[in-house]
């Protein structure tokens, strides 16, 4: 049987973490968006990849 997830079962040193996280996931896409405009190589497509589906799923809180 599945367990529903829920944040605030976390210990708060871990939701702090988490929070912070989220705030910082943003500015890290835009900045990597804007570096992969002027400089495209295949890590900079990746690393910016994945700095979207982990601001996604912070946001949907999916993490």
């Amino acid at each position: 049987m599945k367990r529903r997830y829920s944040p605030y079962t976390l210990p708060r040193w871990l939701r702090t973490v988490r929070s912070v996280c989220g705030q910082f996931a943003v500015p890290f896409c835009v900045f990597q968006g804007i570096r992969t405009i002027f400089f495209p190589t295949t890590f900079d497509v990746l690393l910016l990849s994945i700095f979207i589906l982990i601001a996604l799923a912070l946001h949907f809180e999916v993490i």
